[in-house]
């Protein structure tokens, strides 16, 4: 069977794209999409991703309007959630750990929910391949 290899894109409506491209290039490390097919894409690190629809009253999103939230790995979550709250961003760090590993959530400039993930446990390690 044919399967996908792995997210090409998340595209999503905003009210200011260009402003908010910029914000997640500046704060997350998340390269804009070039002005022509030469400039390329931004590339993730390999790793992890989970993919999951949740229920539709789902808390987990926070305002009851939001449809979706972003996930992004980070190797560091201590050192990215100080430079986020260093740039005036209001982050939450969970207190918990959980066997997958630690998380934070903040909200982009127009307040689409973002949830920052350092790997644990299993997810931490590729998996051997058939």
């Amino acid at each position: 069977m044919e399967k996908v290899t792995g997210i090409g894109g998340v595209f999503f409506r905003a009210k200011e794209p260009e402003e908010l491209s910029n914000w997640y290039e500046t704060h997350l490390g998340v390269e804009r999409v070039g002005k022509t097919y030469e400039d390329g894409s931004w590339w993730q690190d390999e790793g992890p991703t989970v993919f999951t629809p949740f229920k539709e009253d789902a808390e987990h999103f926070g305002a009851s309007q939001q449809s979706w939230m972003i996930n992004f790995r980070v190797k560091d979550l201590d050192a990215m959630v100080k430079q986020l709250r260093a740039a005036g961003i209001k982050v939450e760090l969970d207190p918990k750990t959980y066997p997958n590993g630690r998380f934070a959530r903040l909200s982009d400039p127009e307040g689409n929910p973002i949830e920052l993930w350092q790997a644990a446990g299993t997810d931490a390690k590729r998996p051997a391949r058939n």
